[in-house]
């Protein structure tokens, strides 16, 4: 039922979106804010670290971290999918390095700063036991008034993340639709709004059936492992395309290059390969279910190339 009202809400266009995310995004930076700075003050965590490294590092461990990183990278999941509205933003080539770079690093302090703040207010043992860290640090500390409304600033949180989704990822299939490399129902735009209302629902539409297909664990996984594999091809293409078009002008340039491109390539291959020996039966649902799309992508763009064909030897 939330998706569907954010879909509706998509309608009418970005300024009203942009705003409803405006005030989620303040109402859990407020709340987070209040988390960082209450709860080292008030807690009694950081007494209770016992052993803040584990005694041995081999290969189950990095195994387990690279494991426990598919949720982190899911808590900073979100800087990409700012590239999917790119055809509708001013001046692209300089606010996208900027919005990315100062977005990102804003998440990365505040994510710190806030689990620094859960591990004085619950200690190690009870933070890793938890499975509602912000409103039980928030009990510990200050009561079930303030647990209720850290998760209500949960909630508000997870629905603004869903609405921001599809403002972009329907952009996605908008862009696909347009390229003749999808239905082409979902490339055109609503007459009064000019937003891609067949698109929007569409997502909707997919995203209901996923979330009742299975638990959040799950879909969590499947999500950030197969996003890596996207991500690390995204860096490779860096590279590739320094050493193939050489002349080509480039607004932006990664700095760091080549260290930066082959380090993310490095660390994403790290992540995808480490999940599939982990649990090989998500690995291969996650890279079944993409590599389908290979083939389906070549069908539907010889058959759009046969009825450009035909359409001109009509003419």
């Amino acid at each position: 039922m939330v998706l569907e009202v954010l879909g509706v809400i998509q309608h009418p266009g970005h300024p009203r979106s942009a705003t409803i995310l405006m005030v989620a995004a303040l109402f859990k930076v407020g709340a987070l804010a209040f988390l960082i700075i209450a709860l080292p003050l008030v807690g009694t965590g950081f007494s209770k670290i016992e052993q803040a490294w584990p005694p041995a590092v081999d290969g189950g461990v990095l195994s387990a971290s690279l494991i426990a990183m598919i949720g982190v990278l899911w808590a900073y999941e979100g800087w990409q999918d700012a590239t999917f509205v790119g055809g509708e933003v001013k001046d692209p080539q300089r606010n996208f390095p900027r919005g990315l770079i100062a977005g990102t690093l804003a998440i990365v302090v505040i994510y710190v700063l806030a689990n620094i703040g859960y591990v004085a207010g619950l200690g190690p043992a009870s933070l890793g036991a938890s499975t509602t860290v912000g409103p039980d640090a928030a009990r510990a500390a200050f009561g079930d008034v303030a647990a209720t409304a850290i998760g209500i600033a949960v909630i508000i949180s997870v629905t603004s993340a869903a609405h921001g989704l599809i403002l972009t990822a329907s952009r996605v299939f908008y862009a696909m639709a347009r390229d003749g490399v999808f239905f082409a129902p979902l490339g055109r735009v609503h007459p009064t709004y000019g937003t891609p209302a067949n698109s929007i629902i569409a997502l909707t539409a997919w995203a209901t059936l996923l979330a009742m297909s299975g638990t959040f664990n799950t879909l969590l996984t499947y999500v950030v492992f197969v996003g890596w594999i996207f991500y690390g091809l995204g860096g490779l293409c860096v590279i590739v395309f320094r050493r193939t078009e050489p002349d080509t002008p480039r607004p932006f340039k990664v700095p760091g290059y080549p260290i930066t491109p082959i380090l993310f390539v490095l660390s994403a291959v790290a992540i995808v390969v480490n999940t599939v020996m982990s649990n090989p039966v998500r690995g291969a649902i996650g890279i079944g279910g993409s590599a389908i799309g290979i083939p389906i992508y070549f069908l539907w763009r010889s058959r759009n190339a046969a009825q450009a064909v035909a359409s001109k030897a009509h003419e």
